[in-house]
């Protein structure tokens, strides 16, 4: 493991988004490593998903990644999930973060690190990803977990294209396969829309994200909310610098009203930096209940 003892953040998201019970179990077995600390664990019942936010040492967290892929191996079985996120494993992405003095150099070196020794010591094949990929192709996380853990199961091992960067070259029979990677601080950020047209949120994120011309460093996709009977543009905002949260909301919002549907509310899932958001810009984009304090990674870092 990367010896070092640079601060980074770590968000492995886990393929469980109703139980509770599960998703804490995870988040005492990682945070059981000294020196990790969790900044949050959200649940997410209609993409059946969780994200949770843990940060510490490099060595710490490389721990925790480890410990967290082996308990989710034992409580998560994929046969059994249905959910409107894609997904590919039990524990799903692990990407790792620099925070304070590190640079993207110790988080690469640390996604490594953890995908070699996740790929020897448990039955996963690990895909590396994002600015840890040691294959372009794999930068995207899209371009091979959109095959879902249904369709990898007939890949991987097959087709050279999906063969892992370490590990096994065959799906766990439960718990599938992890993405391990590098990345700068990621936003992921819902907007609710007043409407059970969920086309209306899929032509939405089609016109806000970047691969489709829209804005640099945004993903998204339209979700249909069963729960709430809403439509959602759920977005992943790569880089706030580049496109901020206000200026997507703003189009969004647009493009909604538009199509004669408003905004319900916004949603920010996991924490953001401070530069990123504040009391100001949360009452402008409809985000209910913000509290720096739990939302906002420094602060919750004391």
């Amino acid at each position: 493991m990367d010896p070092s003892n640079k601060l980074l953040e770590f968000v492995p998201n886990f393929s469980e988004g109703k139980d509770q019970a599960v998703i804490d179990s995870l988040v005492a077995t990682m945070t059981a490593v000294p020196g990790v600390i969790c900044l949050g664990a959200e649940l997410d019942g209609s993409h059946n998903r969780a994200v949770v936010t843990l940060a510490g040492a490099a060595d710490a967290v490389a721990e925790a990644a480890f410990v967290g892929a082996r308990e989710a191996i034992e409580k998560i079985d994929l046969r059994k999930h249905v959910g409107e996120h894609k997904r590919m494993g039990a524990m799903d992405v692990c990407p790792f973060v620099p925070l304070g003095s590190s640079t993207m150099q110790d988080a690469i070196a640390t996604a490594r690190a953890v995908a070699e020794h996740i790929g020897k010591e448990l039955p996963l094949p690990v895909f590396l990803y994002a600015q840890a990929c040691q294959r372009e192709d794999r930068r995207k996380l899209g371009n091979f977990r959109n095959k879902q853990f249904e369709g990898l199961q007939d890949l991987v091992g097959v087709d050279p294209d999906y063969a892992p960067d370490f590990g096994p070259a065959k799906m766990h029979e439960s718990a599938g396969a992890l993405a391990v990677g590098a990345r700068t601080f990621l936003i992921a950020y819902n907007i609710n829309l007043a409407t059970e047209d969920v086309q209306i949120a899929k032509d939405i994120a089609k016109a806000v994200r970047e691969k489709d011309g829209g804005f640099k460093k945004v993903q998204g996709m339209g979700f249909f909310l069963d729960d709430k009977k809403q439509s959602q543009v759920s977005m992943n905002l790569l880089d706030y610098g580049v496109t901020s949260i206000r200026t997507v909301f703003d189009k969004v919002a647009e493009l909604a009203a538009a199509k004669g549907v408003e905004v319900v509310e916004s949603e920010l899932i996991g924490l953001a930096p401070a530069a990123a958001i504040d009391a100001e810009l949360a009452t402008h984009i409809k985000l209910p209940s913000f509290d720096a304090n739990e939302q906002i990674v420094e602060a919750k870092m004391g």
